[in-house]
């Protein structure tokens, strides 16, 4: 497995696949190759489907030049290495110098075609939780102290980065009102889901609102092109912060404890980027909001100091519980349904806990079980609901 470092990522939305990992693959072509004269850049798949929703081609010209980049939308090819594929070539005095076929993988995580040098390499020997798990009973240590090992120098401080990052991403959405872009009129909701007052409102539907509220607030922050934290990716990326912030104010809990859980639910994403998908080109929803839901779930059960046992059944019910859930995001924008999602899928991160705490000894489904179902499954699902605002809510919304 690579690093934790590579699965949370601070960028740009909206979204990882379709504008991070462009926004990289550009980057490291010009670096390799030196500024071009011209570029060509094509889309193929999802990247071509909802590329113009998802701001694909706008952070392509930015990052290669406006005046000297053409990109093209090709939706007719199929036979594809990865649902998010595209070609860029860079042209010198009129003549080909370099041409590079890009997977965005998902996350903001890209894989270039001849080129394994640009992979990052692997620092955990353990590609399943069953080997995770008996390494850490084996050696009498938590999952967070199982990242600290292999993660190395610098993990810890890189961590509170990132929790920076996903509080600072929460306050912005909160103080921010107004219409999103993209021509949906989507309003921004998160101000009045925190500032709402009800009569006689009861401590739970006050919590309930809250946590939606923080989850709210990222989901907007990445739909109108904020700086987010990719957790895993740019389209669930308000689950885990919407979560741990509440928690960490009701609480009181301790910022190095908040750290550890943020260690745990790296392990568990990364694990399902490993052996299955984080991309919703690739698996549909249940690779994003799903795995996002299962890493929170893993996180709340660390914070609540449970054994190895029962973060794994946590994270597992959240994994079978959002099987076959489709990416069919209205216009190719990363607002309808996928702003709600992460609202429904933190609150469901805090009522699986409760699960695994009592029932984790009679449970059926390891975690690494449910990972595969999730990949077998995603790629059963048909490819109109893979991102690609071909079918359900996409279709029928006019």
């Amino acid at each position: 497995m690579k690093s934790i470092r590579e699965l949370y990522k601070i960028g740009r939305g909206p979204s990882s696949s379709h504008t991070m990992g462009p926004e990289k693959a550009c980057r490291l072509f010009e670096k390799e190759n030196g500024v071009c004269d011209e570029y060509k850049v094509t889309l193929f798949g999802s990247l071509s489907a909802t590329g113009k929703g998802h701001l694909t081609d706008k952070i392509i010209r930015e990052t290669l030049g406006e005046d000297k980049t053409e990109v093209v939308f090709d939706c007719e090819k199929t036979r594809l290495s990865h649902p998010n594929t595209m070609l860029i070539e860079g042209f010198k005095n009129g003549v080909l110098k370099d041409k590079w076929e890009v997977l965005s993988v998902g996350g903001g995580a890209i894989k270039v075609k001849g080129k394994n040098n640009i992979a990052p390499i692997d620092v955990y020997p353990h590609k399943s939780f069953e080997e995770i798990k008996e390494f850490c009973l084996l050696n009498r240590i938590k999952l967070w102290q199982y990242a600290e090992i292999f993660e190395g120098d610098g993990f810890w401080d890189y961590l509170s980065e990132i929790w920076q990052a996903m509080k600072a991403c929460v306050e912005r959405g909160l103080k921010a009102s107004g219409v999103l872009p993209g021509g949906l009129n989507t309003q921004r909701k998160a101000k009045t889901l925190r500032e709402q007052y009800v009569l006689n409102e009861n401590p739970e539907i006050r919590d309930n609102r809250t946590v939606c509220s923080y989850a709210y607030a990222c989901a907007e922050e990445n739909a109108s092109g904020g700086v987010v934290v990719t957790a895993p990716t740019c389209g669930s990326c308000g689950v885990i912060p919407a979560v741990f912030k509440f928690l960490q104010e009701r609480n009181d809990v301790p910022e190095q404890e908040i750290l550890k859980a943020l260690a745990t639910a790296g392990v568990i994403g990364n694990l399902i980027k490993t052996n299955a998908s984080i991309s919703g080109a690739e698996c549909g929803c249940q690779a994003e909001i799903g795995v996002a839901c299962s890493m929170a779930s893993a996180g709340v059960a660390q914070l609540y100091d449970m054994s190895v046992d029962q973060i794994e059944y946590a994270s597992e019910i959240a994994i079978e519980h959002h099987l076959g859930l489709t990416c069919d995001p209205i216009c190719g924008l990363v607002q309808i349904p996928c702003i709600e999602r992460n609202a429904v899928a933190a609150l469901r991160a805090i009522n699986e806990v409760t699960l695994a705490e009592f029932l984790s000894d009679s449970r059926k489904i390891s975690l690494d079980m449910a990972i595969k179902t999730m990949y077998d499954t995603g790629k059963d699902i048909s490819g109109k609901y893979r991102e690609t605002s071909k079918g359900g809510l996409a279709k029928l919304y006019n």
